[in-house]
């Protein structure tokens, strides 16, 4: 049986790591190679590395802060912001990354996603959704989650699958740092239509959400969190621990 992954993920603004809610209110928490250092060594499966203002403030993402964080690390990394073109995929893996994540730039010229993936792998290109719920209808957002694309998700999800995209990030904007829980019914709708690895992200508040989530969804292959993994609300190892004790299978 595939093991579940554990994934912090690394907001980082001007060099430092931020947390919001909503993808609202950004508050300083710590300096990316640290926190990268830390997680490597304490049971993390991956590390995400997302530059949050590269799309937005329309620049590419900021590579000697990624050189160093990659250069601290023994554990996979994948690395988003401002990646637009199969260039910009060239530059962050050759800063160390393990596998980009596209967002708005897909959302822009999907042809990314087909070219990257002709060139570096399917496994290499991950799409990052992030995801609001809009009148019943789950919508795709672009630029860190401020644009209102009227793009319907799980149908930009599939096509992103059918480009060749080989991994699928699910950020719900609705229970992003709000700590209630992962968004499952969102996650079960996009787990129904596509058959590469899914990961979730935004909600988690303690350890039950993830024994939660892949008990609920079995075909969800990680859980990705920021602030409880930052703040030191939840512990990975223990985290681990206990979706051990549940029959979650876990790299211990």
């Amino acid at each position: 049986m595939i093991t579940k992954r554990i994934i912090p993920c690394l907001d980082v603004k001007d060099g430092r790591v931020v947390k919001g809610t909503n993808f609202k209110g950004l508050a300083d928490v710590n300096s990316p190679v640290e926190l990268a250092k830390y997680y490597s060594g304490c049971g993390a499966d991956e590390l995400v590395f997302y530059d949050i203002t590269a799309s937005s403030e329309g620049r590419k993402l900021f590579t000697k802060v990624l050189t160093e964080v990659a250069s601290q690390i023994f554990i996979p990394l994948t690395v988003g912001g401002g990646i637009n073109t199969v260039e910009d995929f060239d530059r962050v893996l050759k800063c160390g990354a393990d596998k980009v994540s596209v967002n708005s730039g897909a959302i822009k010229d999907p042809s990314v996603i087909l070219n990257s993936a002709k060139k570096y792998g399917n496994q290499c290109v991950v799409l990052s959704v992030d995801v609001k719920k809009v009148d019943g209808e789950y919508l795709v957002f672009a630029k860190g989650g401020r644009d209102n694309t009227g793009i319907n998700a799980i149908e930009w999800i599939k096509k992103g699958v059918s480009l060749g995209a080989g991994e699928i990030v699910v950020n719900s904007i609705d229970t992003d740092g709000v700590k209630g829980g992962f968004d499952l019914p969102l996650l079960e709708r996009v787990c129904n239509v596509i058959d590469v690895p899914v990961i979730a992200s935004g909600g988690a508040g303690n350890e039950k959400h993830f024994v939660d989530l892949f008990k609920s969804l079995p075909k969800v292959d990680a859980g990705l969190a920021a602030s409880i993994f930052h703040f030191g609300q939840v512990e990975i190892k223990e985290l681990k621990k206990t979706l051990n004790k549940e029959g979650i299978p876990v790299r211990i």
